[in-house]
This record gives structure tokens, C-alpha cells and sequence, in this order.
């Protein structure tokens, strides 16, 4: 494996980030937007199972005395 030197290096990453494609302002603020959406669904759909979960437990416990 050939060893590169510091300069080399530092040319390669400036190439490779010359091929990187940035998001726009609107495409970032969309995405953000989507992931509080789908935070806020999970969150929902999993206080739904744990307060069935919490229901059924105490029903069966109480049928346990």
C-alpha cells in the first residue's frame, strides 16, 4: 500500500468535498419537519401500548387475589 503524503491527503479531501451535494434550506427544513411528524406519531403509538400493556397487567393482577 503507496503512503500518501499530507498535501496529497489534504488535495483528496478537497476534491472529495467538492462532490458533495448540500442540502438546500428547504429540503433541511423539510426533513426536520418530517422527523418531529414521525416522533410525535412513535411517540403516540407507544404510549398507546404501554397504557394497554399497563391495563391488562393490573387486570390480570387483580384477578391474581
Amino acid at each position: 500500500m503507496a503512503k500518501t503524503t499530507p498535501l496529497e491527503f489534504i488535495r483528496q479531501v478537497q476534491a472529495e468535498t467538492k462532490k458533495v451535494v448540500w442540502p438546500t434550506r428547504r429540503e433541511t427544513i423539510m426533513t426536520g419537519v418530517m422527523v418531529i411528524i414521525m416522533t410525535t406519531l412513535l411517540a403516540l403509538f407507544f404510549f398507546v401500548v404501554d397504557t394497554s400493556f399497563e391495563a391488562i397487567v393490573k387486570l390480570l393482577l387483580s384477578l391474581a387475589k
